[in-house]
């Protein structure tokens, strides 16, 4: 099982395919690495892929203390970067991993080629959201997911997927995936209603960025989503109807669909790019 040690905490990862780039994956609170596994399999014959769990995580060990912090979850994010040799990298971040990726844009830019944000904000969790968050923490970390999954579920995914009967099969394997987390999950739950808001940070993101969002996206409601494209300049923004909060998930082809008109833009810039320096130096 590859691991990394970071800062105490080893942090799994795994690696498929091969290419000149790297694409970095980085999960969602309550799923882990696997939640990619759509994009991974339709990437890796043209990049390397590197998936990975987040500390308290998956496959992840469970560091001390109370709270996962948010800053401490980024930080793993540029050091496993470093060590694997993967920047830049075009860094692909649902919801918390959204977190993750809009921090490394703002104070480690060099290490990203491009962001792709799905379902995710730049601000603090909304104080209307807390209480409830708390109190289905409580639940999660003295009696485990299992006694609440079935209010989390609407959370994690829109109304479109939990009603379509032909996908009865993956709500199934999602639900029982949410069963399997264990009950120190609390901490990294801790860690994303505590975080601080990085908004004002974020308007001199200079790198290409995909703000994918679900309209059904209740956990992250798409008028985030919205912001965030005003606020970063070289952003675009896709809809995706009849998704929610799990889009990876929920709308894998969407997903890979939108980054791969990303990553055919910025191509075309490139090659806009070396003709006009070529030219400059001709």
């Amino acid at each position: 099982m590859p691991t990394i040690a970071i800062d105490g905490t080893e942090i799994y990862y795994e690696e498929a395919g091969s290419g000149s780039e790297t694409i970095v994956f980085s999960h969602g609170l309550l799923f882990d690495g696997r939640m990619f596994d759509a994009q991974v399999r339709h990437f890796r014959d043209r990049y390397r892929c590197i998936v990975y769990d987040h500390r308290g995580q998956g496959r992840s060990s469970v560091p001390s203390g109370r709270v996962v912090d948010m800053d401490r979850v980024y930080l793993d994010a540029v050091a496993l970067i470093e060590a694997l040799g993967a920047a830049p990298c075009h860094f692909v971040g649902l919801s918390m991993g959204g977190f993750v990726g809009l921090r490394i844009a703002a104070r480690k830019p060099k290490l990203l080629r491009s962001l792709t944000l799905l379902g995710t904000s730049a601000d603090a969790e909304p104080d209307d959201n807390k209480p409830k968050y708390r109190r289905l923490n409580f639940v999660a970390r003295w009696f485990g997911l299992g006694t609440i999954v079935d209010r989390v579920m609407p959370i994690m995914f829109g109304q479109s997927f939990l009603r379509d009967g032909k996908r009865a099969a993956e709500r199934l394997e999602y639900r029982s995936r949410l069963l399997g987390v264990k009950r120190s999950i609390y901490k990294a739950v801790n860690g994303v209603i505590e975080r601080k808001g990085v908004f004002e940070e974020i308007d001199r993101t200079a790198t290409p960025t995909l703000v994918l969002v679900g309209e059904e996206d209740a956990a992250t409601v798409p008028i985030k989503s919205e912001r965030l494209h005003r606020q970063i300049a070289r952003s675009v923004l896709v809809r995706v109807p009849h998704c929610g909060h799990s889009s990876s998930l929920e709308a894998p082809g969407a997903v890979i669909h939108a980054m791969e008109q990303l990553f055919t833009e910025i191509r075309r810039q490139d090659e806009i790019a070396s003709r006009a320096k070529s030219g400059t130096a001709t």
